[in-house]
C-alpha cells in the first residue's frame, strides 16, 4: 500500500472513487493512521461509520462503504461510532504522524521487548503525553495496539502450520500464557484449531424461529461459540462463516442432544420462561481477559434492569473508560447468555446494538414485564 494518505476524492456525491476501494479497506483492516482524516467507512450491519484508524472489530469487506467526510456518511443514514468519534476535530497532522512513526516501529520490531519509554522517545513526546495522545488518535492503547499486532502474526503462523508453542515465541512472549484469558484463548478457539482459519474444526448450527425473527445458534463440542439474530437465514450463515471461514460447519444433526438442549434454553428465555442469569451455557468465543471482565460483569446486571456503560466502566475499573466497555459488548459473539443489551447509555437512550436496536428495545421490555 502507498505510503501517502488517500486524497482522490469524489467531493461531490460523498462516494469514494471504486478504482481505489480495494486500498481504502486495506487501510481499515491494518487501522492506518496515515488514513486517519482520508475518509470514513460505514458498516451497512450495524449503520455506525468510524475512521479508518478505529480499534472497532472489523465486519466483512461486503458490509462496509467509504465515504469522504463524516457528512457524507451522516447525509447517507449512518450514525457516528461512540468509540472512535468521526464527528470531533482531527488531531494535529504532528500528532497523527508522532503515532504513525510509533505504530511503524511495532509493526516492524512486534517481536522484541518494547516499552513505552522507547515508543515515546520515537515519536519525540513524553511518555504521558505520548499515550494520551496515542489513545486518542487510536482508539486504544500503544499496549494493545501492540497486542494485537503480535496476535495477527501468531495467527499467521499457526496457519503455517507453526506449534502454539513456537509460534509464541516467535512474536515475542516467552510463554503461551500469554495466549489465554482466565477462561479461554485470545482467538476464540483452541490455538489447535485455530491453523488454516480453522480447518478441521467442526461446528454444528440451529436456526429456529424466535419472537425477535430468526435465530442462529452455533457450537463446537466445548460450548456455544455464536449466536445471531436476522431475518434471512443466508445471512444468518453467511455471519457464521465470516467467523470461521475454514472450519467444517454443519446443520445441526439429529444426534446433537447438547446443542438441542443449548438452543432450547435460549428459546424459552425469549419466550420469558427461563431468565439465563449467570447462564450456564457453556461458551467458546474470543476474548481477552478485559472482555471476560466486562462480560462478567454484564452477566451480573440484574434481569429486567439495565447499566451503563459508565457504571461497568467503574465495576471493572476502569472509570474513564466507558468506550473500552462498549466496545468489549460489540465484540460479544453469544449475546444473550452474554446480555449486552442490558448496557444502555449514560442518559437512558439504548445505545446501539449489532442485531437492531429494535430487538434491544424488544428484548428489554420481555425482561420488565417477566420481573414484574
Amino acid at each position: 500500500m502507498s505510503t501517502e494518505p488517500i486524497l482522490e476524492i469524489n467531493t461531490n456525491s460523498g462516494v469514494m472513487p471504486k478504482g481505489s476501494e480495494e486500498d481504502y479497506w486495506r487501510a481499515v483492516e491494518t487501522r492506518d493512521p496515515r488514513y486517519y482524516s482520508s475518509f470514513v467507512f460505514a458498516v451497512r450491519s450495524t449503520g455506525v461509520y468510524c475512521r479508518p484508524t478505529c480499534p472497532s472489530r472489523r465486519p466483512s469487506r461486503d458490509r462496509i462503504e467509504f465515504y469522504s467526510t463524516p457528512k457524507s456518511a451522516r447525509d447517507a443514514g449512518f450514525r457516528a461510532c461512540l468509540r472512535c468519534r468521526p464527528d470531533e476535530l482531527q488531531m494535529k497532522s504532528g500528532q497523527v504522524q508522532a503515532v504513525e512513526r510509533a505504530c511503524n516501529f511495532m509493526d516492524q520490531n512486534y517481536n522484541s521487548k518494547i516499552r513505552l519509554s522507547l515508543l515515546a522517545e520515537i515519536a519525540n513526546q513524553s511518555p504521558f503525553y505520548f499515550h494520551r495522545t496515542f489513545k486518542r488518535v487510536m482508539g486504544i492503547t500503544p499496549r494493545q495496539y501492540l497486542e494485537a499486532v503480535r496476535l495477527k502474526h501468531l495467527k499467521l503462523s499457526l496457519k503455517q502450520g507453526e506449534s502454539t508453542r513456537r509460534s509464541t515465541y516467535k512474536v515475542g512472549y516467552n510463554t503461551a500464557g500469554w495466549l489465554y484469558s482466565e477462561r479461554d484463548s485470545k482467538i476464540g478457539v483452541m490455538p489447535s484449531d485455530y491453523k488454516s482459519g480453522g480447518q478441521g474444526l467442526v461446528i454444528a448450527y440451529n436456526i429456529s424461529d424466535c419472537n425477535l425473527g430468526r435465530i442462529l445458534v452455533a457450537a463446537t463440542s466445548r460450548g456455544v461459540c455464536f449466536v445471531c439474530l436476522g431475518n434471512s437465514d443466508g445471512k444468518l450463515i453467511n455471519y457464521l462463516s465470516d467467523e470461521y471461514p475454514k472450519a467444517t460447519i454443519i446443520s445441526e444433526p439429529e444426534t446433537d442432544i447438547q446443542l438441542q438442549e443449548w438452543v432450547s434454553q435460549i428459546l424459552q428465555y425469549l419466550e420469558g420462561k427461563n431468565k439465563l442469569l449467570n447462564s450456564n451455557l457453556p461458551i467458546d468465543v474470543q476474548a481477552t481477559a478485559f472482555q471476560w471482565k466486562v462480560w462478567k460483569e454484564l452477566q451480573n446486571i440484574p434481569y429486567g434492569t439495565t447499566r451503563s456503560y459508565n457504571d461497568i466502566a467503574n465495576r471493572v475499573g476502569v472509570p474513564r473508560g466507558y468506550r473500552a466497555v462498549a466496545n468489549a459488548c460489540a465484540s460479544n459473539r453469544v449475546p444473550l447468555a452474554i446480555p449486552c443489551h442490558r448496557v444502555v447509555r449514560k442518559n437512558g437512550d439504548l445505545g446501539g446494538y449489532r442485531w437492531g436496536v429494535e430487538r434491544k428495545k424488544k428484548l428489554l421490555q420481555l425482561e420488565k414485564t417477566v420481573s414484574n
